[in-house]
């Protein structure tokens, strides 16, 4: 890439126009598609992220975006790359702290360097310096589900009710918080790193700042992990030198969480790939634990006084931090991954001990993938009991407790008013033990 492009900011534009496009093309994940590209425009810092922060905000205002350029389109273009680069400069003038020229022009300049689009020039930038024009009335134009796909709209609905449905929505429009979870004395990092001590135990960072400058990430104090994805791992209660196993177990926070607690911990994942990046988060942590790249369906051990099962699923319930989930997911992939996840604990439960713990959890907003799951375990396994969480356990939050005492949080959970980040993710958790 010359001097010239770089200087025009071509760069994480075009990053991120491929990474929204390749994303919708393939129905993969956001972050997926940005490794792999990013290696290729050999970009700074400082751009690789404002490319993920173009299209990460692209993929979480998609409905806005769509009928704000719908409104101003003579007709839709036939060309799914241009509709995907108006939506990015349209993301920028509308949610980001670009100049609106800046977002125009390198608009315009990145349809003319392509084959296809370099006839398109002038009506992007009519198109966009429309929208940049009219910015006040498209974001004065917000209803709640305009950025959720109505299938995922009808299914939250059902299961949670229109006014509690709406805030899930709502709260996807914000920015996920960042947690972490410390090794001990949480009260003292809390107040180095000038964070909020949340009643779960997490410490929520309050300031933006590059993670990797912050006190006591070298000497492997503390590691990122949303305050619910952190609850898991507190629940199943590890005692030192119990010996645990952790399926599903990439990128390692709730290893990290039981190896911290003594445990004597075996992580299992079939990612050979995504188990050496657990490995490189535990040696910065200074912690260990086995590890195993093997389908945790073919694991073949001794049995364990307990296990940790965080099965794969649709993820809408990370949707505020992954907002393309909602848009790359289907119902089709949710009833596939439920069956994945009934002969998961059905796994779990063949390598537990006669008094062993299972925790069960998904992050997930879908009843298949949490409340049925849960119960349908029971029905198969009459030798296993449900073990109620309480609300001491995670922080006094009655309201994410279910009635049969599971753990249920939302995005809307633990919201700071007037906190650009806060919430959490959406979680299912429920403890069972094996009672013979």
């Amino acid at each position: 890439m010359d001097q010239s492009q770089e200087q025009a900011g071509l760069g994480p534009r075009r990053l991120a126009w491929l990474a929204v496009t390749e994303t919708m093309k393939r129905r993969v994940p956001l972050d997926d598609v940005l490794d792999e590209l990013s290696p290729k425009e050999n970009l700074s810092p400082r751009d690789e992220a404002l490319a993920r922060a173009i299209a990460i905000v692209t993929f979480r205002r998609l409905g806005t975006l769509g009928r704000a350029l719908n409104e101003r389109l003579n007709r839709e273009p036939k060309d799914e790359r241009l509709l995907h680069l108006l939506a990015t400069g349209a993301a920028q003038i509308l949610f980001l702290d670009v100049p609106d020229h800046a977002a125009v022009d390198s608009s315009v300049r990145l349809a003319q360097e392509d084959a296809k689009l370099h006839h398109a020039g002038g009506f992007i930038n009519a198109v966009l310096r429309r929208v940049a024009r009219e910015r006040d009335m498209i974001l004065s134009q917000q209803e709640p589900w305009l950025d959720t796909p109505t299938w995922l709209e009808e299914r939250w609905v059902a299961q949670y009710g229109e006014e509690l449905a709406a805030k899930i929505a709502e709260a996807h429009r914000s920015m996920a918080s960042v947690d972490v979870s410390v090794k001990d004395d949480a009260s003292s990092w809390a107040e180095r790193l000038n964070g909020v001590l949340l009643p779960t135990g997490s410490i929520r960072l309050v300031e933006r700042t590059a993670i990797r400058e912050l006190p006591g990430f070298e000497e492997g104090a503390w590691w990122v992990q949303d305050a619910a994805a952190a609850l898991p791992a507190r629940l199943l209660r590890a005692k030192a030198g119990e010996r645990i196993a952790d399926l599903c177990a990439a990128p390692g926070g709730k290893t990290a969480q039981l190896a911290a607690a003594g445990a004597n911990v075996l992580a299992v994942d079939r990612s050979a790939k995504r188990l050496k990046r657990l490995e490189e988060n535990l040696a910065r942590l200074r912690l260990e634990a086995e590890t195993r790249a093997i389908d945790a369906e073919k694991l073949d051990e001794v049995p364990f006084d307990a296990i940790l099962l965080d099965a794969p699923c649709s993820a809408t319930g990370t949707i505020r931090r992954h907002p393309d989930v909602a848009w790359t997911k289907s119902e089709e992939d949710i009833r596939k991954l439920s069956g994945l996840q009934m002969r998961l604990l059905d796994k779990a439960a063949s390598l537990l001990k006669p008094g062993g713990r299972l925790v069960y959890c998904t992050c997930s907003l879908e009843a298949e993938e949490g409340e049925r799951q849960a119960a349908g375990f029971l029905a198969r396994h009459p030798d296993f009991a449900r073990q109620p969480v309480t609300a001491e356990e995670i922080g006094g939050l009655s309201e994410c407790l279910t009635p049969e005492g599971d753990v249920r949080t939302l995005p809307c959970h633990l919201v700071s008013p007037g906190q650009e980040r806060s919430g959490l993710d959406g979680f299912f958790i429920a403890r069972f033990v094996k009672t013979s």
